[in-house]
């Protein structure tokens, strides 16, 4: 009927606080299993405290004062976990431990209870009910309190492994705040302005030479053609000793029959020009006649 309950379901169980500052102790009246229990405890964990209930643990009256210590300690507001203990027996000496009214009162209880009755082979309904059994009363005084040398040595091991951990992870960003300090850009800044600077100054020089070439190409070609032009200019054929002879209108001279006598002409020298009138119209002539002018300007 107690197990159709759930009185023993695993989901019923409250676990035990890993270092509780009051121990709740039901045992025997001078009882080993009290000496078990306190003298273990306090090996493993010298400060802690026990608020300890000596009551009958077998006989008529067992059933009723386990169970009012168990009420009596659960209402107690500093002790936070309670172990019912007690040595081994006879199946008869147990029987309180299997007892409906103290199952009852220790399912009822709101903190956790350690259940160390008799010895490994032994199993009374109260070690089914309780959150935690233990095989004897020194197997609950290991269970309830930690061992103060082991947690050293865990928080020892802790330190070890964070300081490992820590020295491990300064190694490794130092290492790679020497990769990144030892790059070009941050050992010398001015490496890439430098850079940047001779690329400019070549490209500069590049484009000097360059306009350089086309202006002696251009000088050149300048050249060649005002040679040209000098020698198909009328001023070179008027500096070999020749002149343009022009009418009045402008239009130049090529043949004798262009004037008439009396037109006025205008002479073009090399340095210099004249002015002339046809006074004779002499066209017919010997070819190496030339006009005589009786004006000059």
């Amino acid at each position: 009927m107690l197990a159709a309950e759930g009185l023993f379901d695993a989901e019923r169980k409250v676990p035990l606080p890993f270092l509780p500052r009051v121990v709740g102790l039901v045992c025997g009246r001078e009882s080993k299993a009290e000496h078990d229990v306190v003298v273990n405890a306090r090996a493993r964990w010298p400060q802690v405290r026990f608020e300890i209930r000596e009551v009958a643990v077998q006989g008529v009256h067992a059933v009723e004062q386990v169970g009012a210590a168990l009420r009596e300690l659960d209402a107690h507001p500093d002790v936070e976990v309670v172990v019912v203990a007690r040595g081994g027996g006879s199946v008869e000496d147990l029987l309180p431990f299997s007892n409906e009214a103290l199952v009852r009162a220790a399912a009822a209880c709101r903190t956790p209870i350690v259940s160390a009755i008799g010895h490994e082979t032994d199993c009374p309904l109260l070690d089914l009910v309780a959150d935690h059994r233990a095989s004897t009363p020194t197997a609950a005084a290991k269970r309830i309190v930690p061992d103060v040398a082991e947690e050293r040595s865990r928080i020892r091991q802790a330190r070890a492994r964070a300081r490992t951990a820590v020295e491990a992870r300064v190694a490794r960003e130092q290492a790679a705040l020497d990769a990144v300090r030892s790059r070009p850009v941050l050992a010398s800044p001015e490496v890439v302005l430098t850079d940047r600077a001779e690329r400019v100054a070549g490209l500069r020089d590049r484009g000097r030479r360059a306009l350089e070439a086309c202006l002696v190409r251009g000088a050149g070609e300048v050249g060649r053609l005002e040679a040209q032009v000098r020698a198909l200019s009328p001023a070179s054929t008027l500096e070999r000793g020749y002149a343009v002879v022009q009418r009045g209108d402008g239009h130049v001279v090529r043949s004798a029959s262009d004037v008439a006598v009396g037109d006025a002409l205008r002479v073009r020298l090399a340095d210099g020009q004249l002015a002339a009138r046809v006074v004779n119209d002499d066209h017919a002539s010997h070819p190496d006649h030339r006009s005589r002018a009786d004006e000059v300007e």
